[in-house]
């Protein structure tokens, strides 16, 4: 009964952080990129995303994560046939966060319940910057390898969205250790945060 009611609380805790996910994604600013016709865009849902992993761990934050934003792309045409791809890269975003921020305790190969607000700061650069990379790199691989489109049009391409995917980051990171900052304490001492397994 115990696992059951453990289960459900999982479901319940990545549910709501999914869809806070795909609520924070659609306050956003689009660029167009005239050149391939795609978009890129500023916009929250990292913040949230980061703020998944800081809350609840790196497996928990990682499905949040990569369900809220695959779900908001299914909304859009656009990114559609992607969807599947960003809940991979969305994931190893969360999940690079939590890895980065509570580790592994080599004890029982738990994540680490206590872990400083320097690792936790890491843990949420780490995360963001790496997604960066992510972003970036596919960009080069639908653009270059799998459109077909020239040299320069993918590099230019890159540039955009990589330097957008910076400022995402960079506002993303400070962000969620702002609301973490508020949020964590305030859950610590209600009943929710041993319900919802905070961190």
């Amino acid at each position: 009964m115990k696992d059951n009611s453990k289960s459900v609380r999982t479901m319940v805790t990545v549910g709501l952080m999914a869809a806070l996910v795909f609520i924070f994604t659609y306050i956003r600013i689009e660029i167009p990129i005239s050149i391939t016709g795609g978009k890129t865009m500023l916009h929250l849902g990292n913040v949230m995303c980061i703020l998944s992993a800081l809350l609840f761990g790196k497996w928990k934050g990682g499905l949040a994560a990569g369900f809220g934003s695959m779900f908001f792309d299914l909304f859009d045409p656009l990114y559609l046939p992607e969807c599947w791809v960003t809940f991979i890269m969305k994931f190893c975003l969360a999940f690079i966060v939590g890895l980065v921020a509570y580790g592994i305790d080599r004890k029982n190969g738990a994540e680490k319940k206590k872990p400083s607000n320097f690792r936790i700061a890491v843990g949420a650069v780490v995360g963001a910057f790496s997604y960066v990379v992510l972003y970036v790199s596919k960009t080069f691989i639908v653009d270059r390898l799998i459109m077909g489109y020239e040299p320069e049009v993918v590099y230019a391409t890159m540039i955009t969205k990589g330097s957008v995917s910076l400022i995402n980051a960079t506002i993303a990171a400070v962000a969620s250790l702002l609301l973490l900052s508020a949020i964590r304490p305030a859950l610590k001492k209600s009943e929710l945060a041993d319900k919802l397994g905070v961190m």
